[in-house]
């Protein structure tokens, strides 16, 4: 599988291990950057082109997820889901790495490298990768909802209209 990764300069450290880690695993990576550190990086254009970078891939048949972290991976997660049809998710634990994958069919996940060890991240990025989407049909039904709001900004009818 081909895994897109970016950081800010809070995650520079476990992007390099973390790269070793799934080449280890036999994953192809591509690294969005940065490349070195700097204390005040802006993290928002790595994030989204790395989460661009899915997307073509996903779009060109190819077997592609992301992976974007930062000191808390909320404002990584935030960047990554301003491109269109990425599902980022923001994961602390197993389960919740699990349940991206599930029900949501996310195809980004984002960590805080400074909120866990080296080990519980590539746990929870193994995880990820190596959860299958359900394809639920009530996951199907909720993902195209969301989809079709970042499409057109269609929701279903206010119940209480």
């Amino acid at each position: 599988m081909r895994i897109h990764i970016a950081t800010d300069h809070a995650g520079l450290d476990f992007s390099t291990q973390l790269q070793e880690h799934l080449r280890a695993a036999g994953h192809e990576v591509v690294d969005h950057g940065p490349i070195e550190y700097d204390a005040v990086d802006d993290y928002p254009a790595f994030c989204i082109r790395a989460a661009q970078a899915v997307i073509a891939d996903q779009r060109d048949g190819v077997d592609a997820l992301g992976v974007v972290f930062g000191g808390s991976g909320n404002g990584e997660q935030i960047a990554a889901n301003k491109v269109e049809g990425v599902r980022a998710a923001l994961v602390w634990n197993l389960s919740t790495a699990e349940l991206a994958r599930e029900h949501n069919d996310a195809n980004v996940i984002s960590i805080g490298a400074r909120q866990h060890s080296f080990e519980e991240v590539t746990s929870f990025i193994d995880r990820f990768i190596q959860t299958p989407f359900s394809g639920d049909e009530r996951h199907v039904r909720r993902i195209g909802q969301i989809a079709d709001f970042e499409r057109d900004g269609s929701l279903l009818p206010d119940p209480r209209a």
